[in-house]
């Protein structure tokens, strides 16, 4: 009897054993996607978010949304629009920024904004462009698209670009067009 069990359990786990190999089955396209390096992605929602250099106050930066990608250059993302409101060295408001797109590169403290640009200052000056980039530690705007600037209610377009202070009180134009405001002290006599 004990041979009789015997030789049909051998058939049976031969059977078993069969059966387990030829149901594993692996799709090359499943097994590619597993090995493939993901970029990790942070999400948060109704974020503030506060800047400083050298523990001064520089800036605040509020989003409904925020997308942190890390990858070899950790960057985030701000899909849904982001408010920048900037401090001078004595944490007086000096500024506004709104953009509807934004990346930060963390690495090179840059950030990058898109999609109706609009900063304006506490002195009523407006900036409008569509690209936009802000330097944080050197406290700097630039972009080489048009811009168009509204200072003392006078409209001005710089249709290469700029180069400003966050406070816009030191800006380079270029290739500008329209009137530029012009202190009286710097007239010739």
């Amino acid at each position: 009897m004990t041979k009789r069990i015997h030789n049909i359990i051998k058939p049976a786990a031969f059977f078993i054993s069969w059966f387990f190999v030829c149901a594993c089955e692996n799709d090359m396209k499943e097994i590619k996607a597993l090995s493939e390096d993901r970029a990790a992605v942070e999400t948060g929602r109704n974020i503030e978010t506060i800047f400083s250099i050298g523990g001064r106050l520089r800036a605040v930066l509020t989003a409904p949304v925020l997308n942190r990608h890390i990858v070899d250059t950790s960057m985030i993302v701000f899909p849904n629009s982001l408010h920048v409101v900037f401090f001078d060295s004595a944490k007086q408001k000096e500024s506004d920024l709104s953009a509807k797109y934004a990346r930060y590169y963390e690495n090179e403290n840059m950030v990058y904004l898109r999609d109706s640009v609009v900063v304006f200052n506490v002195k009523g000056d407006t900036l409008k462009t569509d690209e936009l980039y802000w330097d944080q530690m050197k406290a700097q705007f630039r972009t080489d698209r048009p811009v168009r600037i509204i200072q003392q209610g006078k409209p001005l377009l710089a249709r290469k670009g700029l180069i400003s202070d966050q406070s816009f009180s030191q800006i380079t134009l270029f290739d500008p067009v329209g009137t530029l405001p012009v202190a009286d002290s710097t007239l010739p006599q």
